[in-house]
């Protein structure tokens, strides 16, 4: 469905003269994102009965669990294209109406901005998420490392795709070479693995790691070769790469840079859709080699490492931030650290953590950004007092880039603040919000399989990282805003200087477009409402962790 969508996109993006398609092209894309998911609900109970179906000789595997994240990048992914598929937000004036309160009717003027004028930007999704998926389902080496190309390269496009930006240059080159980096490292780790084995497929790697483990203390010259160890470190060094897509400390320093240069519509993407996919395929391979080595040190064990480096590094450099998006960055790899800690313990319990956790973070996250996209499309008609804000670059793609910047801003829209403030109570995991059981599932797994220290660690980080994100709450609610109201449109009042304009304010006549609001709605309602109705998402994530083992 997605390759035939993009397909017709393309082509029709050949024939056509004029440019004004992105938003058709981005609803497209939202239609054919709505199809798959239901496709993929239709064949769930398939999956579920066959327990796996291998595609296209062993290249792919599709199971339940892979199903379930491609219905839910299918979803996120949608959401997020709502951004740039319709217009942000509408302005109800009529001047004659709001002086003499006599005429009715409004007009409707919708503010144009880049992201409306790029008509390659959905395509270019169509082709990330057709890589994520692919990576989600990958059960070969070629088809692994062609998977994450594919949906890197995307990424790297649209970085750069805003060319009169300065910044999401800088960013795309950076996140293009660094990028780059971590894919030799997951070229060099197959290459090993092949040249150890002598097979491309995962399936067949883990019944040669299963024969070597059982006859390592055998004299056997057929299997002389296969040596655990030495998988155990190409696999360690494939691990490398990885971790540096997620960026997981100690290879996180490029992330804060390229997320807070890139565009925040972009950023969003960038650090939701990467993180499921390449999560989601660590999960199996973590589980089918994790016992299999019979050593002290195996692979899974950088793992818990770098779990343990993203939640100390994360929490203690974001205390240092005053830049939005680049804290977000830190808050990131301070999520991924209980991400990767839950994955590193391998049983049920830990599993549907790492689903879970993987779930809420997710959702949590595209809240945040989107309310942070809200916020800088209401800041239009209103004037910041401030110098340092004059001298930032690239207002336009990205309109808030301090924290400095939301002073006050509950006097400006009380909804949106309230919401923001409820997902930053999540991230810090304050219940009965949906962080909070996050947290609690890792760290009660992790406890019980004698983990203390890193939960001991895990605890403080988050009692510390509730600073800086305290900090925002009370900038938001506390600090008196900077802000005034601009008039625009002066040409009607040349000659009407005795009108109050505050009268623009207190009719409420900019709001923000019906699609966005209702997002924001639903994704704060999840995360606020969970403990009313925990079983389905706990019963989902159970039977998810159940299938992997039982598998």
């Amino acid at each position: 469905m997605l390759i035939y969508s993009l397909f017709i996109l393309l082509l029709s993006n050949a024939v056509t003269l004029k440019r004004e398609k992105s938003i058709l092209y981005s609803r497209l894309a939202i239609i054919t994102l709505i199809i798959s998911s239901f496709l993929g609900i239709e064949s769930l109970y398939i999956l579920y009965m066959e327990k796996g179906i291998s595609l296209y000789g062993g290249l792919f595997h599709i199971t339940a669990n892979t199903q379930v994240f491609h219905i839910f990048i299918y979803i996120v992914s949608a959401i997020i294209l709502q951004l740039i598929a319709f217009y942000p937000r509408k302005v109800y004036y009529d001047i004659e109406y709001i002086i003499n309160k006599s005429i009715p009717g409004f007009k409707i003027e919708e503010k144009r901005r880049e992201e409306f004028k790029i008509m390659e930007f959905p395509l270019i999704i169509l082709f990330i998420i057709i890589g994520a998926i692919l990576l989600i389902s990958s059960n070969d080496l070629v088809s692994i490392f062609l998977s994450i190309e594919l949906q890197s390269y995307g990424l790297y496009l649209l970085s750069t795709l805003y060319r009169n930006s300065e910044l999401a240059t800088t960013s795309g080159l950076t996140y293009f070479l660094l990028g780059g980096l971590s894919s030799c490292f997951i070229l060099l780790g197959t290459s090993l693995l092949y040249a150890n084995s002598g097979t491309t497929s995962l399936e067949s790697l883990y019944v040669i790691l299963n024969i070597s483990d059982i006859v390592e203390n055998y004299t056997n010259n057929i299997i002389y070769w296969y040596k655990p160890h030495y998988i155990n470190f190409s696999l360690l060094i494939m691990s490398v790469g990885f971790l540096f897509k997620v960026s997981a400390a100690p290879f996180h320093f490029w992330s804060p840079d390229v997320y807070d240069g890139m565009p925040t519509i972009v950023t969003t993407f960038a650090v939701i859709v990467v993180k499921i996919s390449i999560f989601i395929f660590l999960l199996e391979l973590v589980h089918y080699t994790s016992d299999f080595f019979a050593y002290e040190f195996t692979w899974i064990y950088s793992l818990l490492v770098s779990s343990l480096l993203s939640l100390i590094i994360g929490t203690i450099v974001g205390l240092t931030q005053f830049r939005i998006k680049r804290l977000y960055a830190y808050s990131t790899i301070s999520h991924v650290g209980f991400i990767l800690l839950a994955l590193s313990i391998n049983n049920v319990e830990s599993i549907q953590a790492f689903v879970f956790y993987l779930m809420q973070y997710s959702i949590s996250n595209l809240n945040a950004f989107i309310i942070l996209i809200s916020i800088g499309y209401s800041f239009f008609y209103y004037v910041y007092n401030n110098i340092e804000y004059d001298k930032l670059k690239d207002k336009d793609n990205s309109p808030v880039q301090l924290i400095s910047q939301i002073k006050g801003y509950f006097y400006i829209n009380p909804l949106l603040a309230v919401s923001l403030a409820l997902t930053i109570f999540s991230f810090i995991g304050i219940p009965p919000l949906v962080g909070f059981f996050a947290k609690q599932m890792v760290l009660s797994a992790a406890i019980d399989n004698g983990y203390i220290f890193i939960v001991l660690i895990a605890i403080l980080t988050s009692v510390i990282s509730a600073v800086y994100y305290l900090g925002i709450i009370k900038q938001i609610f506390f600090d008196k805003p900077e802000y005034k109201f601009k008039i625009i449109y002066t040409e009607y009042f040349t000659k009407k200087d005795f009108i109050d304009f505050s009268i623009f304010k207190d009719n409420n006549i900019f709001r923000l477009s019906s699609y966005l609001t209702f997002s924001i709605s639903i994704l704060t309602l999840t995360i606020t409402l969970f403990i009313i109705m925990p079983q389905e998402w706990l019963s989902i994530t159970n039977i998810l962790a159940l299938l992997l083992f039982n598998s």
